[in-house]
């Protein structure tokens, strides 16, 4: 009998082990060329995911980037997909093995393409770009492009992932480290390779490497006018965020940039400025930037600008979220024309510029206009605006034309009614059909006879191809309009164009503007922000405060992020053991290493450090996790630490080579402690390389002169799988390696390079001599756990 209660009780425990791995999905969908699943998570799992068509079983397993965890729920998004079904299918996996009985299948999913509508696909400043075959990394059916590189960009590996450039016409090739250092070698103009970076959850200005416009952020720039880059910058899923720094992009062709929030960048959240040509901004979330000087900056300066002979431009399903000065679009030095189009924007009660229009020729359809405080579309400066099917909901001047009609009241009062809404340019001219207006202060369409003749805010054409005639112009400049939205040489045709009625239902709707899913900030505007232009406090908190609910990956954590590129508020951040020795995890190796050169003393926090004197006291041996050992090619090594006196840039042999017990894992870690015996510049510091030093990882950098630092670095990508690689000295004088070590997901200690002592037989988990070992403990002997019998 107890016997069979023991099978009995054998047999629901396996029941219950097996039933804890069954994926339970939750939410699933298509979306614009991408599907996505989420299902609760099981503790103690990781997990797998495919995508298939859904008429077959031909499965691709999704890259693990794509497969992330959160608090409650994990989530995949399937991304690159052309428009068509599919399923996704979700397996646990238990100490490396999938457990297939227990997986998840979706049903049927339709992915449809994004709306590539707009100038951005129309034509080119570039001659050999041809904008029909995708702008950016991907082609027009929503794939990547053949032999497109696609990088993975999170809080953690934002200053450190890595790939080869071609910057010169020989074919040399250059390692990026870094997200703008990767995009600035783009700029050599000898690399047209498509690029696409995901970003995975919020990616601070802190986190980068550095940045190349000190006005703006990130910058994209090509070599010459209209470059031709073909460069994608994207969301994955529905909560990828850009903070505290926004994208400038200049000289450049082919850019395009999706799916991803924009929350408090340092002046203009997107500006495209100076000579840029089929560039596509779309499906983001637009929020304030940090507060300007200027009185009318205190949203921030511009949302999306379009600057400086920038043209074949797209701008497209963004939500402005009560932003200040929504888009401006061109300035007064454009030799023009310049065509822009806007199109199923959210403009969520942002209160002006949308757009505030100069020389360009702007074609505005199916926007919808939400709660504007100030004006809708403006145009000055000899422009043409073309706006159709939009809806307009308390917007209190849908449109406005510089020095007439509705911008001066009519030219009637006081110069104070008179002075213009925005300037003393010479006015634009606006063509309008088929919009809806409800709750609008004034509008005044253009008339054959009275005031409205000559003080109008548009001509309204009774159909979509009418020509605006001759005798329609500016009141200030006599500018007439110059028809291009008629004429098939210079405007797109087959764009899709909703009814205005339907505007605000696609728009909000699940294939609307704005990110994945709308994103994982939300925020209800009353009735009231309809007419406010002010600051709203609490959102503006809210944004600054803002942090990602995403954990990481299944098996690594991804850092949110603080003042130090690539990790936490402080270097280190408390990852690694103050004291060489650790836990008693098994599997920790420990490997005696005896050095013998000196190194100078230093002062640190004011107190001398003499390292010979702490070698010739200390003794000890060395805890280093995943190392198994640790050599220093060519001299000896010495002291408490490794002396690298040259990079592998230019050619030095002297580096140190680490050996691993297992292959790295993304989970992995891997700490340095380093320090500069001169006053680092900003390229002192340490490289990760491969065994023959020609692929560089990734560098961390030394700050301060004769001070130990430590940093902790995720594995890059592209070393999931080594045994072993080089540290090398980045560039600058006498940089020392004092202690490496590779560490899993349970902290171990760190590998320091300390004398050892021959003499003892065994040492304790802590590192420290033993004289005389007891029975049935573990100890360390000839470097590895051995159990006393």
């Amino acid at each position: 009998m107890k016997k069979l209660f023991t099978l009995s009780t054998l047999y629901f425990l396996l029941c219950t082990i097996t039933a804890s791995a069954a994926v339970s999905i939750t939410k699933s969908g298509g979306w614009y060329e991408s599907a996505y699943v989420e299902w609760t998570k099981q503790e103690g799992y990781s997990y797998n995911v495919y995508v298939s068509p859904a008429a077959a079983d031909a499965w691709t397993q999704l890259d693990y980037q794509l497969v992330r965890e959160y608090p409650a729920f994990g989530r995949a998004d399937a991304l690159g997909l052309s428009a068509g079904s599919y399923k996704l299918k979700v397996v646990p996996v238990k100490d490396e093995v999938e457990i297939t009985a227990e997986a998840a299948e979706t049903g049927s999913l339709t992915v449809v393409n994004h709306d590539r509508g707009g100038f951005a696909h129309f034509k080119s400043a570039n001659a050999s770009f041809n904008p029909t075959n995708g702008v950016g990394a991907y082609t027009n059916n929503g794939t990547l492009k053949s032999g497109a590189k696609v990088l993975y960009v999170t809080a953690d590996n934002a200053a450190t992932i890595t790939t080869d450039v071609v910057t010169d016409s020989k074919g040399k090739k250059t390692t990026g480290v870094g997200l703008q250092d990767i995009i600035t070698l783009y700029q050599k103009g000898q690399d047209t390779t498509p690029i696409c970076f995901r970003i995975i959850g919020t990616v601070k200005k802190e986190n980068l490497d550095r940045i190349d416009s000190s006005a703006e952020g990130l910058q994209i720039k090509g070599r010459n006018a209209n470059s031709e880059l073909n460069i994608t910058i994207e969301g994955v899923g529905f909560d990828a965020t850009i903070h505290g720094f926004g994208i400038l992009i200049r000289n450049a062709c082919s850019v395009e940039l999706r799916n991803f929030a924009s929350m408090w960048c340092m002046d203009d959240g997107i500006s495209l400025d100076t000579d840029n040509s089929n560039i596509w901004v779309h499906n983001i979330d637009m929020f304030y930037g940090k507060p300007g000087s200027a009185a009318d900056q205190k949203k921030g300066d511009g949302t999306i600008d379009i600057k400086a002979d920038s043209k074949y431009v797209t701008i497209s399903y963004n939500r402005l979220w009560d932003s200040g000065k929504s888009s401006l679009c061109g300035m007064t030095s454009e030799s023009g024309p310049n065509w822009i189009t806007y199109h199923h924007n959210w403009f969520d009660h942002s209160d002006s510029r949308h757009p505030r229009i100069r020389t360009m020729s702007v074609h505005i359809y199916n926007n919808y206009f939400d709660g504007n405080s100030k004006y809708g579309v403006g145009a000055a400066q000899s422009s043409n605006a073309f706006v159709e099917n939009n809806y307009f909901r308390n917007c209190k001047y849908p449109m406005l034309i510089s020095r007439q009609g509705t911008d001066v009241n009519n030219g009637e009062g006081s110069s104070d009614q008179t002075k213009g809404t925005f300037s003393g340019e010479d006015g634009g001219v606006i063509k309008a059909f088929g919009n809806f207006m409800t709750g609008e202060k004034r509008f005044q369409p253009w008339t054959a006879s009275g005031v409205n003749n000559t003080h109008f805010d548009a001509y309204v054409a009774a159909d979509r191809n009418e020509t605006v005639p001759s005798t329609v112009a500016a009141l200030q400049g006599g500018r007439t309009y110059d028809n291009f939205d008629t004429n098939p040489d210079l405007i797109y045709s087959g764009y899709q164009c909703d009814a205005a009625a339907d505007v605000p239902a696609v728009v909000t709707g699940d294939l609307g503007a704005g990110r994945c899913n709308h994103g994982d900030f939300s925020w209800t505007f009353p009735a009231s922000e309809d007419n406010n232009d002010a600051v709203i406090s609490a959102l503006s908190t809210a944004i600054q405060n803002y942090t990602t609910t995403l954990l990481g990956f299944f098996g690594k954590a991804i850092n949110p992020g603080g003042d130090t590129p690539g990790g936490g508020d402080t270097p280190g951040g408390g990852d690694t053991p103050d004291t060489p020795g650790g836990g008693d995890v098994e599997g920790d190796i420990i490997y005696k290493y005896i050095i013998d050169q000196t190194i100078p003393a230093a002062v640190i926090d004011g107190t001398t450090q003499n390292y010979s004197e702490k070698i010739a006291t200390q003794g000890g041996h060395i805890v280093i996790g995943n190392v198994s050992k640790v050599e220093q090619s060519t001299i000896s090594t010495s002291g408490y630490a490794m002396k690298l006196d040259g990079d592998a840039k230019s050619g030095n042999t002297k580096y140190a080579k680490v050996f691993l017990n297992t292959p790295l894992k993304i989970s992995d870690k891997i700490t340095l402690i380093c320090y500069a015996t001169s006053t680092p510049s900003s390229d002192y510091g340490l490289s990760l390389y491969d065994e023959s030093q020609t692929t560089k990882y990734a560098t961390v950098y030394s700050t301060k002169k004769n001070t130990e630092e430590t940093f902790t670095i995720s594995v890059p990508d592209n070393m999931v799988g080594l045994s072993t690689f080089c540290i090398c000295r980045n560039s600058g004088k006498s940089t020392y390696l004092v202690s490496v070590a590779v560490t899993g997901e349970t902290p171990t200690a760190i590998a320091t390079f300390q004398k050892g002592r021959a003499d003892a037989k065994f040492y304790d988990l802590a590192g420290r001599p033993v004289t005389k070992a007891a029975k049935g403990q573990i100890y360390i002997s000839q470097g590895k756990k051995t159990r006393v019998k």
